[in-house]
């Protein structure tokens, strides 16, 4: 077996599993789980309509490339969200369907490292884990970027030394962030372009939340109209993941896009032909209805920004932590043991949320998740406000 396996962390679910067991909950409670970035929103009819009307289409192979239709529909979907010029994402060269951006971020960093020259690839911490799993299995090390309530959530660039740069293959962001919430700032966008153009590295933005956010006047910038404004019209080291699954409440239908500079497109679909990857064809059909169905996006933001204005009022006099900007997640500090944190509100009150220690590694300043958690406001809204209602109660009895 590959001995790079033996490298990889379990993952934080499974270590919420472990911590769980044994606790047993009060027996008139529903459980309410706020653990995962699972939406439960109703997805599109239409979507769901179309998928059915093209079941039949399964007994024929998918290319890895995608039907030209849908390669269309994320092009135009990109164009339209992010105000960039008609026709400037050529929808042959740059846009390539994926089965969901987990597999595709972990897939994209098997064929962007060169492990024989000492690879870096530079994330976020906290940070989505496929990020590090990925890292390992391609034999680079992981370089963690702190983001803390000190820096503004935002990872210090210039703080990171040349001889860190040099080795860096794939620099990872996620904005809106998971679990900050933080949209990071053109300048800030800017900056990682600028560096990744002197050293010569990959930035792979994963974008996946980019449809959620708290204010309709600021909707979060994109790498690629940053990237184009700076005048790289074929988006020079730049790639960006896209998904459904937040947008359209399609989590299971695992259906995203990566889109690009064509060059590394190119050599993307060429690891991806022997992977085995493609997309069913009428879960591509789906997904272009889903692309073109822009009011559905609206609906499903204003519903988490509906519960954003329900619990925040009940939890902030009891919970440290920041309104984000985006994301649907909230990341109060405990002031204590996460891990226990979480257990005891389980079994007080049914009521599961992540320990923020989970989602993150030690650095020189300690791990940044200790003594957080992750609180995932994804079930419907009256839910949402029986969970907030538990948190209060069991903290009220629990101060922190």
């Amino acid at each position: 077996m590959n001995p790079l396996l033996t490298r990889l962390h379990a993952y934080p679910f499974e270590r919420l599993a472990r911590l769980k067991a044994g606790s047993n909950p009060p027996a008139g409670l529903t459980p309410i789980d706020m653990w995962i970035g699972e939406p439960r929103h109703e997805p599109p009819q239409s979507v769901l309509a179309t998928l059915r009307e093209n079941l039949h289409r399964l007994g024929t192979y998918p290319t890895t490339a995608g039907l030209a239709q849908l390669r269309s529909a994320c092009a135009r979907w990109l164009e339209r969200r992010y105000r960039l010029p008609a026709d400037s994402i050529d929808p042959a060269t740059m846009v390539l369907p994926v089965n969901g951006t987990r597999e595709a971020l972990f897939a994209f960093v098997q064929a962007a490292v060169d492990a024989a020259r000492d690879p870096l690839v530079l994330m976020p911490n906290p940070f989505y884990q496929i990020y590090e799993g990925a890292a390992l299995l391609a034999g680079a090390a992981p370089h963690f970027l702190d983001t803390t309530a000190a820096n503004d959530y935002t990872p210090d660039l210039d703080a990171i030394p040349p001889s860190i740069w040099r080795r860096c293959q794939v620099l990872f962001l996620c904005s809106p962030g998971n679990p900050t919430g933080k949209v990071l700032p053109p300048v800030f966008l800017r900056r990682a372009l600028a560096l990744a153009e002197q050293y010569d590295f990959i930035i792979a933005a994963d974008e996946c939340y980019t449809d959620i956010y708290l204010d309709d006047r600021s909707p979060p910038a994109g790498l690629l109209e940053v990237c184009r404004a700076r005048g790289h019209d074929r988006f020079q080291r730049c790639v960006v993941f896209h998904s459904l699954s937040k947008r359209s409440s399609v989590p299971g239908l695992r259906s995203g896009f990566v889109c690009g500079d064509p060059e590394i497109l190119s050599r993307f679909l060429l690891y991806r032909t022997y992977h085995g990857s493609a997309m069913p064809v009428p879960t591509q059909l789906a997904s272009i209805t889903a692309w073109q169905d822009d009011d559905y996006a609206v609906r499903n933001r204003h519903l988490y920004q509906e519960k954003f204005e329900r619990v925040v009022p009940i939890l902030a006099p009891l919970l440290d932590f920041e309104k984000p900007d985006g994301a649907f997640y909230l990341w109060p500090h405990v002031r204590g043991d996460d891990e226990r944190f979480v257990r005891d509100l389980y079994a007080a009150e049914a009521v599961t949320v992540l320990p923020g220690s989970y989602l993150a590694r030690a650095g020189v300043g300690g791990n940044p998740g200790a003594g957080r958690v992750r609180i995932s406001l994804v079930p419907p809204v009256a839910q949402c406000i029986e969970a907030a209602e538990r948190i209060r109660d069991f903290l009220q009895r629990n101060p922190i």
